[in-house]
């Protein structure tokens, strides 16, 4: 039985509704503030580029570059981590050890962000663990201090709290691949690493640049990691326009919010047009025990 299209339309409002009230509205205040003029401590409506200049002309503009830099760089090395544990979930694992490895990387998003973060600052300070073990095997004199407040500490946090999630748009990718394309490709005489470079890897590149995005946009907007793991005076696009939120400044921190934002939207608009749905997706898994 079919259901009513005034039935469908319902439900389909409710969600469009949401995203509208929390998510395109918001965003929609955002470029418009950004335009608008700061007058001592307040903001007042106006149309002026002063915040977009200040922002590429000044000093800020080599914090946009180093934050692109950092999360490019922290965002490959997080592929490269992330698709072999998702390729050994996908191809090497009972679906029950699967589910159980996907579940246990969800347990440390149960810990409040902030706390996980600083755990890092104990691990990796002087008088840490890592410290202490690298004195104890004899392998250092003295404790290690470009483990903390370094580009070091912030690679650690990026890559911890991000690369989980780039493993299940990688699995989810893996797993939709028909197992019959790489069965052919033996059985016609393929080793297995021509067989993983023709077939499955381009079969799941829409996962790759899934995985690509989550990561970039993630590290890119993060403004707890450079301040708790980088130390002071640590700049990247997060904590720079928090610390713009600080003294007032509301244009220039709306202008470079929504350079992040139109930054993602362009990586979405790629992946858009480069892949399918359901070329993600793949066909429907099915668990099998």
């Amino acid at each position: 039985m079919r259901v009513r299209s005034p039935v469908r339309l319902t439900l389909l409002a409710v969600p469009i509704a949401f995203m509208t009230v929390f998510l395109l509205v918001p965003l929609g205040l955002t470029i418009v503030v950004s335009f608008w003029q700061r007058a001592g401590l307040r903001v007042r409506p106006a149309f002026t580029l002063a915040s977009y200049l200040d922002f590429f002309q000044g000093v800020r503009l080599t914090v946009l570059e180093r934050s692109l830099l950092i999360s490019a760089e922290a965002t490959l090395i997080s592929l490269f981590l992330a698709y072999p544990i998702a390729y050994f979930l996908a191809y090497k694992t009972r679906p029950s050890a699967t589910r159980a490895v996907l579940l246990l990387l969800t347990v440390p998003f149960l810990i409040n962000y902030i706390i996980r973060t600083f755990a890092w600052t104990y691990l990796l300070g002087r008088a840490g663990p890592i410290n202490s073990l690298l004195l104890g095997l004899g392998i250092v004199s003295t404790p290690v201090d470009w483990l903390l407040f370094s580009d070091f500490a912030v690679f650690v946090g990026l890559i911890s709290s991000y690369m989980p999630f780039m493993i299940f748009p990688l699995w989810m990718s893996l797993s939709g691949i028909d197992r019959r394309l790489t069965e052919a490709s033996w059985m016609l005489g393929a080793p297995p690493l021509r067989t993983f470079l023709r077939i499955t890897l381009p079969l799941s590149l829409p996962g790759v640049f899934a995985a690509v995005i989550f990561g970039f946009v993630g590290c890119f907007g993060e403004s707890a990691v450079p301040a708790i793991l980088g130390g002071v005076g640590y700049q990247l696009m997060g904590n720079t326009i928090t610390s713009t939120l600080d003294v007032l400044n509301y244009p220039l921190a709306a202008a470079m919010s929504s350079v992040v934002v139109i930054t993602m939207l362009i990586l979405l608009g790629c992946w858009y047009a480069l892949f399918d749905m359901s070329t993600f997706l793949g066909k429907i898994l099915r668990w099998r025990v």
